[in-house]
């Protein structure tokens, strides 16, 4: 008898404890999803040892379209949804809520032994349209550029056409990478590359962050709006976030939540 009390309190206690894990899925943005969303979930895992996460860093795009299936409680987007994202939504009962969790500038990068000091908005858009390919129109050394850029899914990659391409299409040659590291990685290793990496991207080695109008990217100057290729990011929700995923929603705008925001290389939010 008493060999079974003490089996039945173990399984008793080992049902309470997963009947307190809690998994949370997130899904979209590698801009968010590389490095910021893992670090806000080690420290959310610290103060709740239940929780277990699954991100899914894979761009935007698998984010929006994660909340719409409803195989995500949370969707990571650089970008805002498009108004047929929110359709397409909508017609499956969902209800696409954004909430703005950091602030991030796009920064130009190019090869650290590029002796380019910085770029204009014409120049930048002239270049990743195609319609400069070589380095010694821009004042550069001679040379065809290579353009490294996100592939389609991804929320940067759309945002950067409306910030600094006039909606225009990428040059035909551009190499599309999926994520900001690996855009990083090639142009280091790229002398005539050029490509575009978030705020938290900007230390990798052998790249140099270009000036644009004379501006560079940082907090301050995305906060102060005079970066012109700066944008806010999202976590998206249906409806109202419930359970674990609002805990979490809640601990990124904390002030210890944005305090990760902060370090990692973002703009927080307040």
């Amino acid at each position: 008898m008493k060999l079974t009390h003490i089996a039945l309190t173990i399984g008793l206690a080992l049902a309470a404890t997963d009947a307190r894990a809690e998994r949370l899925v997130i899904k979209g943005s590698d801009t968010l999803g590389a490095k910021l969303v893992p670090q806000l979930a080690e420290q959310f895992k610290a103060q709740n040892p239940g929780t277990t996460f699954d991100i899914a860093a894979e761009g935007s795009t698998t984010g929006i379209a994660a909340i719409t299936d409803g195989t995500a409680q949370i969707g990571m987007s650089s970008r805002r949804a498009k108004p047929a994202e929110v359709g397409a939504a909508s017609g499956k009962g969902v209800n696409m809520k954004p909430i703005i969790v950091a602030y991030d500038g796009i920064a130009v990068i190019v090869n650290a032994n590029n002796p380019l000091k910085g770029l204009t908005r014409a120049q930048v858009e002239q270049i990743f349209t195609g319609n400069v390919t070589d380095w010694s129109a821009v004042g550069g050394t001679g040379g065809k550029i290579s353009i490294y850029t996100r592939n389609t899914s991804s929320g940067t990659y759309s945002d950067f056409k409306e910030l600094a391409m006039k909606k225009r299409d990428y040059a035909g040659g551009s190499q599309k990478m999926a994520g900001n590291e690996q855009i990083a990685s090639e142009v280091s290793k790229n002398p005539n590359g050029i490509g575009y990496v978030g705020l938290a991207y900007m230390k990798a080695g052998g790249i140099k962050v270009m000036p644009i109008d004379g501006v560079m990217p940082s907090i301050q100057t995305v906060q102060g709006k005079s970066y012109p290729y700066a944008r806010p990011t999202f976590y998206y929700t249906n409806g109202d976030a419930q359970g674990v995923a609002k805990q979490f929603v809640d601990f990124t705008l904390s002030a210890a939540g944005q305090k990760i925001v902060a370090n990692v290389g973002f703009v927080p939010v307040k």
